[in-house]
């Protein structure tokens, strides 16, 4: 028998399903599939990152030689060690709603079990609450981004 999750009365989702239709979005190279049984509808899906071709460019000159400090591209920010990381794949949201001012910003004291964002995962508003008190340090994501599964989310120092 196929391995259910939840409890009387909640959405009883069929885990074996889910890891079958997953392998068959490897198989096929589809980004998404969704299978309905009656009522019950489940939806599998992945991000595809596109790659784009190389054009073929007519020669252009050489530039002059452009000094090494201008070269440096903008480094994305290291990774703290103690970063929060997401537990769900989803889309992040750093405010209750869009008029609302952000759960938390960098710099701000938070307590355990304080809410510093939400991640909406199959139409459900996650509430990310933080593990540990400490001061905001770093903010990883933006509003509306989606994120994956152990996505660095913010860090606390």
């Amino acid at each position: 028998m196929a391995a259910k999750i939840g409890t009387t009365g909640s959405m009883q989702v069929d885990t074996d399903l889910v890891r079958e239709l997953a392998a068959m979005l490897n198989d096929t190279g589809l980004s998404e599939i969704e299978v309905a049984d009656g009522e019950r509808k489940i939806r599998v899906s992945r991000t595809m990152t596109a790659v784009a071709a190389p054009l073929a460019a007519a020669p252009v000159a050489a530039p002059a030689a452009i000094p090494a400090a201008a070269v440096a591209a903008p480094s994305a920010p290291a990774i703290s060690a103690n970063a929060m990381k997401s537990p769900m794949v989803g889309t992040v949201y750093l405010t209750p709603d869009p008029e609302a001012a952000p759960f938390v910003s960098i710099g701000q004291q938070v307590k355990a079990g304080d809410t510093v964002l939400i991640i909406e995962a199959m139409k459900v508003m996650n509430p990310i609450v933080a593990a540990s008190s400490g001061t905001v340090t770093e903010i990883y994501v933006e509003s509306g981004q989606p994120v994956e599964f152990d996505q660095p989310l913010l860090a606390i120092a």
